[in-house]
């Protein structure tokens, strides 16, 4: 498995933007997929964006898109969320996921490492 530590949340205006980071450890991190999901209270966890294993290929869903940029920088073991013109809807707690092969996709069941989350909170 892979210990996963997400920083950067926190509380922004509609408009703004934040930039999430996941640190990884416990698995060679350049061989393997990453996504971020997030869940709003009372929601369910739902898929934001992942990342092929060499930053090659990314993957968005539709509410994200044009928005939300996902990175990885495999030097440092880390995976990015670089999120603007954030809206209100966009407030949840955001999680890191690691799979365990080299390709992944948006559902939940294709990761096999979480973190804990971070918490985003986007006012109007």
């Amino acid at each position: 498995q892979v210990q996963l530590v997400e920083s950067g949340g926190g509380l922004v205006q509609a408009g703004g933007s934040l930039k999430l980071s996941c640190a990884a450890s416990g698995r060679t991190f350049s061989s393997i997929a990453m996504g971020w999901f997030r869940q709003a209270p009372g929601k369910e966890r739902e898929f934001v964006a992942t990342i092929n294993w060499r930053g090659s290929t990314t993957y968005y869903a539709d509410s994200v898109k044009g928005r939300f940029t996902i990175s990885r920088d495999n030097a440092k073991n880390t995976v990015y969320l670089q999120m603007n013109s954030l809206k209100p809807e966009d407030t949840a707690v955001y999680y890191c996921a690691a799979a365990p092969g080299r390709y992944s996709g948006s559902l939940y069941r294709e990761y096999d490492s979480w973190g804990q989350g971070t918490q985003v909170t986007v006012s109007s």
